[in-house]
Formats: C-alpha cells, structure tokens, sequence
C-alpha cells in the first residue's frame, strides 16, 4: 500500500520548489518576501514558506491545508504556523497583506459555492488594500490533452525504489476536468491510484469571479512576471487587490 505519507514525500520530490528553475516560484516569492503576513491557502507541504524562511523572512508567515500528510511534512518547520482545513472555513479578520495560492491550487475549487465561499473568506482574511496571488493553467493551451498515461514521468525515490506516475482523464464537463493519477512500481504493480478534478477558467471568467467576491485584478501575466497572457502560454498569473 502506498501510504499517504509516501503520496506527500512523492509530490516534493516531483515538484520541489525552485525559484531560480521555475518563474512561477520565483513570482511568488518575490510576492511573499514583499509581505510582512502572508497566508498560503493550499500550502501542502511547505515548500514556498519553508523557502521564504530560509531566504529570511522575519513575519508572519501562516499555511492553511486540508491533507494531513502534507501538514506532517509542512511541519518540519516550527517557525511557521500551519493550520489544517480549508479556504472556505477560514475565520481570519484583516490579519494578512498578503495571500497566495500556489502550484495551480486555485483550480481545486470546482464548484461555484465551493469557490464564492472560499474567495469571500479570502477576502475576509486581508486587510484593506491587500492582495491575493495565484496561478491557474490557461484553458487554451488544453494542458489536459498531455495527461495520458504514455506521458508517465519516472522517479527513483529516498529509498532507490523506482516509480512511476501517470495520468488518464476520465472526463471533460464543461471547464471542469476530472482524471486519475497512477502511481505503479517499476515492473508496474499500481501501488495508488487517486481521482482528482481541477477548474480551468480563462481570464475573463476569472475577472468575474474575482469581481463578485470583492477583488480588482490588478495584473495578470502570462508565464513568467512581465510576460502578458496570450493563447502561446499556458500560466495565468494574477494579482487581485481587496476592494
């Protein structure tokens, strides 16, 4: 059985975090650095907050995520805090300048109440004038074609096991994806497999949505900082400031 606590040291080792490879991690850092209280809204397991305290961050600095394997993870780091739970339950009052939602996490809210909810207590959460950054793949670019299992990526992990993760997609329902992830052994035993669905709005759905909850889209780039958004990319940056 491949554990919960293996899925979460899996998904560091796939996708550590790397400002100076990736320049979405390098946006986001350079937001949170700016930031004196930050709140990372689906943080995992840490890898952008454990980053910004190594750069020396001296402020607040608060995850928030519902897989308790990640927080175990997350928590290696005690000079943070970490919360369990999700975006829509958070009860926090003008306490951040800053929020964040990182690594495409914006695209696990599916549902509209589920994403109204989760931006209404987003809003609530920063102060007067403060901003929400996150990122979202670009509908246009169809990401979702490439999940097939002959795509699979192969990884040796801590202990010199090889695996081997893949994607199928089961269903496309309008802008909601809906896919398994496969993780097999390497003489490909499925050892997990988890079904997962992801939003993809494009940048006039997201306007609107940001607009309702309280939000002005102050910029969106497109895969790097400075980089406008076009049908070529495949990133949609986006700063929004509370209203």
């Amino acid at each position: 059985m491949f554990t919960d606590a293996a899925a979460a040291a899996l998904y560091d080792l796939l996708n550590p975090w790397d400002p100076a490879r990736h320049p979405a991690d390098a946006f986001f850092t350079d937001l949170v650095m700016s930031a004196d209280a930050v709140l990372d809204v689906g943080c995992g397991t840490g890898g952008m907050l454990h980053h910004a305290r190594e750069l020396g961050h001296r402020g607040r600095l608060v995850g928030l995520d519902p897989d308790p394997a990640a927080l175990d993870r997350a928590r290696r780091r005690a000079d943070v805090e970490w919360v369990a739970g999700v975006a829509a339950d958070a009860a926090w009052d003008r306490e951040f300048d800053l929020a964040v939602m990182a690594s495409n996490a914006f695209q696990c809210l599916v549902g509209d109440e589920e994403l109204a909810a989760s931006l209404a207590a987003i809003r609530g959460a920063l102060r007067d004038g403060g901003r929400f950054a996150f990122d979202t793949r670009d509908p246009r670019a169809r990401a979702w074609e490439e999940w097939t299992p002959s795509n699979a990526r192969e990884v040796v992990d801590a202990s010199g096991r090889t695996l081997r993760v893949s994607h199928r997609v089961e269903a496309v329902t309008g802008d909601v994806v809906t896919f398994t992830e496969t993780i097999s052994a390497g003489d490909g035993e499925v050892l997990r497999a988890d079904r997962s669905s992801l939003r993809f709005l494009d940048v006039p759905a997201l306007g609107a949505v940001l607009g309702e909850a309280g939000f002005e889209v102050e910029a969106q780039y497109g895969d790097r900082p400075g980089r406008p958004v076009s049908e070529a990319g495949r990133s949609i940056l986006t700063i929004a400031r509370r209203v």
